[in-house]
């Protein structure tokens, strides 16, 4: 990698303003109200462009840009563009081809959703040298790489849950 593309790459990694909500190169994450109070594990997904952009398949035949459909990204799985095929180049282009594609297709919770579009858009870069990304697989891997953005943003997808499941409990507990 020529000098001038490595510092390219480091800018892209290192520009990251949680202020702004531009993640660059990142797979980022919101909770989805209700669902994600019954399963925290179960979230809206979104991926970013080289300049932070944050694209998410958010309904039928539509993909947000920089607006996702349950709000602010609470978490974030930052990704090397050097990993995929044509570098930044290649991941920003794999993600506009693969919005195009979720731009002609009906959303559909369980089995082609926003995190389908996400794993399109890894599939289309070749990102590791995998054509494999699928939902559940995304899924399980922002559950051990993605970072919290802040405190507040972790108990946004936490306290909600926690409530529930205590009141759940206290209720079994006293009413036996």
């Amino acid at each position: 990698m020529a000098p001038s593309e490595k510092d390219d790459m480091n800018q892209v990694l290192s520009s990251i303003d949680f202020t702004k909500d531009k993640y660059p190169c990142c797979i980022v994450w919101t909770p989805i109200p209700l669902l994600t109070w019954l399963f925290p594990f179960i979230g809206h997904m979104g991926i970013a462009m080289s300049n932070g952009v944050i694209r998410d398949f958010a309904g039928p035949y539509f993909v947000s840009e920089d607006n996702m459909a349950f709000g602010r990204p609470t978490k974030y799985w930052q990704l090397q563009p050097s990993l995929a095929r044509g570098g930044v180049v290649g991941w920003d282009a794999a993600i506009t081809e693969a919005s195009d594609i979720y731009k002609g297709r009906m959303h559909n919770l369980c089995c082609d959703n926003c995190h389908s579009h996400v794993a399109t858009a890894l599939n289309l870069m070749i990102y590791n040298n995998s054509s494999n990304w699928n939902m559940v697989k995304l899924a399980l891997l922002m559950m051990i790489h993605g970072k919290y953005v802040s405190l507040a943003r972790f108990l946004k997808t936490w306290l909600p849950f926690t409530i529930l499941f205590t009141i759940i409990a206290l209720t079994s507990i006293f009413l036996n």
